[in-house]
C-alpha cells in the first residue's frame, strides 16, 4: 500500500501554482521507476513536475521525502523560473523533516492528519495481479 501526503507548506504553495494533486500522485509511479531528477541524500528527491500549460521543462520542482515504498511526502516546491535548487540549510531542514514524517506510526500520522499539517491526497493498495 502506497500513501502519498503534502505538507500544509507545500500545500499552500501547489495551491499558487496551481498544481493539482493529480499531477502528484502520478509523478510517485514514475519516481518508483527511477525517473527521478536528483537523490539529495537523507531521503530526499527532487522531481520535475508539469505545470498546466507549462510542461515538465518549465514546470515546476518538488523536493519529496520518501523512503521509495509505501511512504511519499511532498514537502517543498519551486517553479524553475523562480529559482534553481534548495540551498544547504533549506536541504538540512528538508532532510530532518522527511527523516520526521517517515519514523511516524500510523497513529502519530493521523495525528498530524488530524492537526492539518498533513493531507493525504493518494492512497492507493496493491493492484492484484491477473494471469
Amino acid at each position: 500500500m502506497r500513501r502519498v501526503f503534502k505538507t500544509r507548506t507545500f500545500a499552500r504553495w501547489s495551491r499558487k501554482a496551481a498544481l493539482p494533486d493529480g499531477s502528484l500522485c502520478e509523478a510517485v509511479p514514475e519516481m518508483t521507476a527511477g525517473l527521478i531528477d536528483a537523490d539529495l541524500g537523507g531521503k530526499v528527491y527532487k522531481k520535475r513536475v508539469a505545470l498546466p500549460g507549462h510542461g515538465k521543462r518549465g514546470g515546476a520542482r518538488v523536493i519529496v521525502g520518501t523512503n521509495l515504498g509505501d511512504r511519499w511526502f511532498f514537502l517543498y516546491g519551486f517553479e524553475k523560473n523562480e529559482r534553481a535548487n534548495v540551498d544547504d540549510r533549506e536541504l538540512a531542514a528538508l532532510q530532518k523533516l522527511a527523516g520526521a514524517l517517515l519514523n511516524l506510526d500510523v497513529k502519530q500520522l493521523a495525528l498530524w492528519q488530524d492537526s492539518g499539517n498533513l493531507m493525504e491526497i493518494c492512497h492507493e493498495t496493491a493492484k492484484p495481479h491477473t494471469h
